[in-house]
């Protein structure tokens, strides 16, 4: 079996779960875009190698919806090649995406993954249902 490593990883700062929280300007897709690019900076890697991004979220909705992993890959400038996926276990959703990248690789269909999760909770609120608030 091949093994799986870390090799690096981008922590976003916290902040309180608030409508005025210091992190509420930022979007999910952005901060998780953000967290993308300094990766890709930090290890000046080609993007094109991804072969996939697994996106953890709990409460995907309203700006968490849709696919974050994929809109953040794109808006971090991974290109339109990159493939994602999302996960949600609830409060091990970033965990969970994190393990499925290294069974990925470990498994070795992959050589690249990136694994990770996003929740802006003064945002979208944990919990919220589509469309109710």
């Amino acid at each position: 079996m091949t093994e799986a490593y870390i090799f690096d990883y981008v922590r976003s700062p916290r902040g309180k779960g608030k409508k005025d929280g210091s992190l509420h300007e930022v979007t999910p897709v952005n901060l998780l875009a953000q967290m993308m690019a300094a990766l890709k900076d930090r290890n000046d890697f080609d993007p094109k190698l991804v072969d996939d991004v697994v996106a953890g979220c709990v409460t995907a909705v309203g700006e968490q919806g849709g696919h974050v992993g994929r809109f953040a890959a794109s808006m971090a400038g991974y290109g339109d090649d990159v493939a994602a996926m999302h996960a949600n276990r609830f409060c091990a959703s970033a965990l969970v995406a994190v393990n499925s990248a290294a069974a990925r690789v470990m498994a070795v269909p992959a050589h690249l993954m990136i694994g990770g999760g996003v929740e802006v909770i003064s945002r979208v609120p944990m919990g919220m249902v589509a469309g109710v608030r």
